[in-house]
């Protein structure tokens, strides 16, 4: 397990439908800004919008990236998003085995050098 120099995250994003978070999560993908999306289907969220308490079936998309591509994911994903303000959360793992780490990251544009990470 990587406990020591945490270069992953996870990135939550809800979606209005299914079809908007495929499609911006293929892009993301497809820029490799992130190396997988999971779509979860079936959310339903409570909350307050305008001042009013509002309720909404949404589709939850879990973005897996390096966090040093967060500022760029961020961007990205809040200028392809249909909401006004997209939920955009990153969560940092407490561990991340090695080998779904390397994976991760020869997934993304990211490149791992003796000195550190290289954008």
């Amino acid at each position: 397990m990587s406990t020591g120099m945490q270069t992953m995250i996870l990135v939550l994003c809800t979606f209005p439908d299914w079809e908007q978070a495929r499609q911006i999560g293929t892009v993301l993908v497809e820029r490799q800004l992130v190396a997988c999306v999971n779509l979860l289907p079936g959310v339903e969220s409570i909350y307050r919008w305008n001042g009013q308490v509002e309720q909404a079936a949404e589709v939850l998309a879990v973005f897996k990236t390096a966090s040093e591509l967060f500022p760029a994911l961020a961007e990205a994903l809040a200028a392809l998003h249909p909401y006004e303000v997209p939920e955009i959360v990153a969560l940092q793992p407490a561990a991340v085995s090695e080998a779904y780490l390397a994976w991760l990251l020869a997934a993304v544009a990211v490149t791992v050098t003796r000195e550190g990470v290289n954008q």
